[in-house]
């Protein structure tokens, strides 16, 4: 019988730690079958911060160094320079990276540091009970904004490629999402394209991914979806930013 499907070499047999509906999951099997298929396990590093990310080191294969909130790319940064021949590629949500880790990102980027950041954006702090992010959109009720994101207030959520694509270090810029198939496969593509990037050492990639929270969004898996669809596409526009004719 022919084999059509099975678990990337990457990407450990273990049980998940993410609620039913949450997409990480499916992001953590795109980026292990780009490191199967680019055949870079053996040499890759992750770097996890704090946040739903932080369990990486358990579902990865290739090595994993945890950061503290925040700092994935500046730790990054010194285990690409002390290891210039390795992969090294960051894991961040957005709380994370879009909150306290802003100062990182950007140095990172402007400096055309040669790493890859898979940014996971679902617009609300998901491990710590749903408060407001840096991302979280207008209108958007969380457990800090009760009433909704108020421009008012709370200021308009930011977007991180359309920043970090202004930044002359910055290679490659990419936005997806996983909320259908098509979606999905366009995202696996940009995924692989920024680990073709750093291996071509062309500098700093990042891609953003708009991913689902059903638990502090209070919806189900389906309507999570949706809402990526209807709610977070009109905000965050997908598409490349920068680098998207790069050759490598």
């Amino acid at each position: 019988m022919a084999i059509v499907m099975k678990r990337p070499h990457a990407l450990r047999d273990v049980p998940t730690t993410f609620c039913p509906g949450c997409t990480h999951g499916i992001i953590h099997r795109m980026i292990a079958e780009c490191l199967d298929e680019l055949d870079i396990e053996g040499k890759t590093i992750g770097i996890s911060p704090v946040g739903c990310t932080y369990g990486n080191y358990e579902f990865f294969n290739c090595d994993m160094v945890q950061a503290a909130h925040g700092r994935a790319p500046a730790v990054a940064t010194g285990v690409k320079r002390v290891n210039p021949d390795n992969v090294v590629f960051a894991y961040q949500g957005d709380g994370d990276l879009a909150a306290i880790g802003m100062a990182e990102i950007v140095h990172a980027a402007t400096r055309g540091e040669n790493i890859t950041v898979i940014f996971a954006n679902n617009t609300v702090y998901g491990m710590t009970s749903g408060q407001m992010a840096p991302t979280t959109i207008l209108g958007q009720v969380t457990q800090t904004t009760p009433f909704g994101r108020k421009p008012e207030f709370h200021g308009f959520p930011i977007r991180v490629c359309e920043l970090l694509s202004t930044l002359d270090g910055a290679t490659f810029v990419e936005r997806v999402s996983t909320h259908n198939i098509k979606n999905i496969i366009n995202a696996k593509k940009a995924i692989k394209k920024a680990f073709k990037v750093q291996l071509a050492k062309k500098g700093f990639s990042i891609v953003e991914v708009l991913s689902t929270c059903p638990t502090n969004w209070g919806l189900n898996p389906s309507e999570s979806l949706k809402r990526i669809e209807e709610e977070l596409l009109p905000v965050f526009p997908l598409g490349n930013f920068k680098g998207k004719d790069l050759e490598v």
